[in-house]
């Protein structure tokens, strides 16, 4: 009976409110967040428009770089689709498929190069000019990608990719590489050669000068034989090997060579011996050539007036 009555009691008791002191404490307590916020509000409004105002170099630069390798991409492909529909003319599969095109440009860059040394009455009768600024970045430009190529190629890029990735991967990368550096180089070459030459009239030759156009111009028809006549075998031999290999198992060690079962395939061995010739010709072409860099190279150390 006590307890009913005490909830009886207790349930008919009228609900207290809060005091004035509680609600001025949750008042006190939103004004003052209210306020933090409104502040935090104002410092992110301001950072933005610091960041609008002022434009930091390090996101300027990446801004840049972003856009510009989405650019290039882009470029890219569209240069591949050109190439691609290119490809498929008839007019390509002559140029690039057939022998005939290579004899025309050898023919056409020896008549060139001919026509550029031997003195003709007019050449002879013209005073020299001076040596403009512009030739002479030109010429030295051409001269030194054309000897940093030699050297990146020959001593920097083939052994670390040799002995670092996998022996077809290798392959591949070099099939790559092999047609664009002699195109490049052999048209450095030229360059050098063409420059120096309209600089070094044939009348005003001596054996010093004759030596230098010699090697500048045999390192021209090197490069351009065997970019012609020696590079596009040797990629056909290297798809063949590389079909083979693949076939058998082997081809991706690294830094050697292992025939594997192929070493008792006449067929194999036969393309094998062949494709160790090429590259044989093509590397001491490319020494040679190497050779005749290193002489120019001494003649300009010679004539330097820098030091």
């Amino acid at each position: 009976m006590c307890v009913r009555t005490l909830m009886g009691s207790e349930a008919g008791e009228p609900v207290v409110p809060p005091g004035p002191k509680l609600n001025s404490k949750l008042s006190r307590a939103k004004e003052k967040y209210t306020k933090l916020h409104e502040e935090m509000l104002e410092k992110e409004e301001h950072l933005r428009r610091q960041e609008r105002s002022t434009l930091l170099l390090p996101d300027l630069a990446d801004n840049v770089l972003a856009s510009s390798t989405t650019r290039y991409s882009l470029l890219l492909k569209k240069l591949t689709k050109f190439y691609g529909i290119v490809r498929r003319t008839k007019a390509f599969k002559i140029l690039f498929y057939t022998t005939q095109p290579a004899h025309v440009i050898t023919i056409a860059a020896v008549l060139f190069v001919t026509s550029v040394l031997v003195p003709t009455k007019e050449r002879v009768m013209v005073p020299d000019h001076p040596q403009s600024r512009t030739a002479s970045f030109i010429y030295l430009a051409s001269f030194v990608m054309h000897f940093g190529a030699q050297i990146w190629m020959t001593f920097v890029s083939g052994l670390s990719l040799y002995f670092a990735l996998p022996r077809h991967t290798f392959g591949e990368v070099q099939r790559v590489l092999f047609p664009r550096y002699f195109t490049i180089n052999a048209c450095l070459s030229l360059t050098t050669l063409l420059i120096f030459v309209k600089h070094h009239p044939t009348h005003t030759w001596d054996t010093e000068i004759a030596i230098q156009v010699s090697g500048m111009s045999g390192a021209f028809f090197l490069e351009l034989l065997i970019r012609l006549y020696l590079t596009p075998p040797l990629l056909r031999l290297i798809m063949q090997k590389n079909s083979l290999e693949r076939a058998a198992g082997v081809g991706n060690e690294v830094g050697r060579y292992s025939l594997g079962p192929l070493k008792n395939c006449p067929h194999y061995l036969k393309i094998h011996q062949t494709f160790r010739r090429v590259h044989v010709c093509i590397a001491m072409g490319n020494m040679l050539t190497m050779a005749c860099t290193v002489l120019h190279l001494h003649y300009i150390a010679s004539k330097l007036c820098v030091l």
